[in-house]
């Protein structure tokens, strides 16, 4: 296999700054054919450096996550409408962790209506939205934060979790396999995860589409572990097997894909 180019680099570069390219725009930029940028994107997916979605591609390195801003702008529009139908299942006076993702900020956005609710969360964009709000009690877990995204992350985190029973978790992943293998970047930010997952009640993933075509290294856990999954949508027969035999209830809030890729 030949060494990949040097326009080829440049793609990736604005993969992992943007989290997603277009046929289009990239052809503007380099001013060269659609054709010919189709042509690097499959020698990329070819070498498993990026994902083909509709219009362009992604970046699918099993190692490396996509920059947080930039993941704030991908499926924005399907995070909100996610975030929305996640937090009308929680009802007033109930309690709930809230873990890092941009779609769990959207989550937190959405329940500043909300009344008496005690919300645990790692996450500083978390608490940032909803510190302000008279009705929501906000506890704010302690450890080293994460300078990329606002985690607070490590062992402090964890034992802090797991002194609390809650009845709602709210959850994020950065990868979602068929079989329902839920996988992240950074095995520090796994160790709170699977204790906030521990420590709730009912637990609710929430995660676009867009999940299901990237990979990532660390096992967060399974999807028997999760009471509802929350998303635009599930193109895969066999994730949606995998939700009817564990009885995780699917809410898809649909919506076409943004505009701007």
């Amino acid at each position: 296999m030949n060494a990949i180019s040097s326009r080829q680099q440049d793609i990736l570069v604005l993969a992992r700054a943007q989290g997603r390219v277009s046929v289009d725009d990239l052809a503007a930029r380099f001013e060269v054919s659609p054709q010919t940028i189709r042509k690097d994107l499959n020698d990329l997916c070819v070498r498993r450096l990026m994902s083909r979605v509709h219009g362009g591609a992604v970046v699918a390195s099993g190692v490396e996550n996509v920059a947080y801003e930039a993941r704030r702008i991908i499926a924005h529009g399907a995070k909100r409408a996610i975030g929305d139908a996640a937090a009308r299942m929680v009802p007033n006076r109930a309690s709930l962790f809230i873990n890092i993702g941009t779609t769990t900020e959207e989550v937190a956005r959405a329940l500043g209506d909300h009344e008496d609710l005690l919300v645990i969360t790692n996450n500083l964009n978390v608490a940032t939205l909803l510190y302000r709000h008279p009705k929501i009690e906000l506890i704010m877990a302690g450890g080293p934060v994460r300078h990329a995204d606002g985690a607070v992350i490590g062992s402090a985190a964890v034992d802090f979790v797991r002194q609390f029973r809650v009845d709602y978790a709210v959850i994020g992943a950065s990868a979602i396999e068929e079989d329902g293998t839920l996988l992240d970047f950074d095995y520090r930010e796994v160790q709170v995860a699977r204790a906030i997952i521990d420590n709730a009640r009912q637990v609710i993933l929430v995660a676009d589409r867009s999940k299901l075509e990237r990979t990532a290294p660390v096992r967060i856990g399974d999807m028997s572990e999760i009471d509802t999954f929350v998303t635009d949508m599930v193109p895969s027969s066999g994730l949606r097997e995998v939700c009817s035999r564990h009885g995780v209830e699917l809410i898809e809030v649909g919506g076409a894909e943004d505009e701007g890729f």
